[in-house]
């Protein structure tokens, strides 16, 4: 493989490591958004899966924020249901189809949400729809690391304070990865043949990851919301460029 080949590989890493850092969310979005250009698919999620664990590994020591179980659970047994199915779609899905029905639904609704000056807060639906909304994360989780997307929205609609939102992410994410890497391992999705490309990931992304944890202590409450929004605005924005050559070919 081009040596130019790893140097992007380390390159979206270093990028995702910072953005998920500082965000708790990201990593795979980020990373997916760049390696799309010169790895296949399969090789991309394998690798976002374990760059992004890895990331939340140094987030969940150097931003310690506490949760409530109570809170968290629904999210945890809905994207547990989750990953096995979006792992078992991957080699059947049409990535680029996926990335840009995803890309879309990013670019259309966070700027929406950005914009509003005053976000509603959706309180209906309680466990169960935080359930439905980790299960839609585990499934996109099994697809490619995409674990965060889904409940960070949600998070934010349902208005919790920084923090809270950022214990809910972060120990998802966590606990969402380490299943989706047994499971990519277990049904041969990680091979060893990933090895080299996984070494070029792991150093690129871990001091990023570390800077990225120190600036998000100074951020306020707006500031932390504006830029999750900004963020999934923006890798709306990339998955869709680099799904649009093939979905319009």
């Amino acid at each position: 493989m081009p040596s130019s080949v790893y140097l992007i590989v380390a390159l979206g890493a270093a990028v995702a490591g910072f953005v998920q850092g500082l965000s708790g969310f990201a990593f795979g979005l980020v990373a997916m958004s760049i390696w799309a250009w010169v790895i296949d698919p399969q090789l991309a999620a394998a690798l976002a899966v374990t760059g992004a664990l890895a990331g939340q590994v140094v987030a969940a020591v150097t931003v310690r924020r506490g949760f409530a179980v109570g809170l968290l659970a629904p999210f945890v047994l809905g994207g547990l249901a989750g990953i096995p199915l979006g792992a078992f779609l991957l080699p059947h899905l049409d990535m680029h189809w996926f990335k840009a029905i995803l890309g879309t639904l990013l670019v259309l609704w966070c700027p929406a949400m950005l914009l509003s000056k005053d976000l509603p807060r959706i309180t209906v639906g309680g466990r169960i729809a935080d359930a439905a909304i980790g299960l839609g994360g585990g499934i996109l989780g099994g697809l490619g690391g995409f674990t965060g997307t889904l409940p960070t929205l949600w998070c934010t609609l349902r208005g919790y304070e920084r923090d809270v939102q950022r214990a809910v992410i972060q120990n998802f994410n966590l606990s969402m990865l380490a299943v989706t890497l047994a499971v990519y391992v277990a049904s041969g999705l990680v091979t060893w043949t990933m090895l080299p490309m996984i070494l070029v990931v792991l150093p690129a992304m871990l001091i990023p990851t570390i800077l990225g944890t120190r600036a998000y202590v100074g951020l306020s409450e707006a500031g932390f919301r504006r830029l999750v929004l900004g963020l999934l605005t923006v890798s709306g924005i990339a998955l869709l460029v680099s799904a649009a050559p093939q979905v319009l070919r």
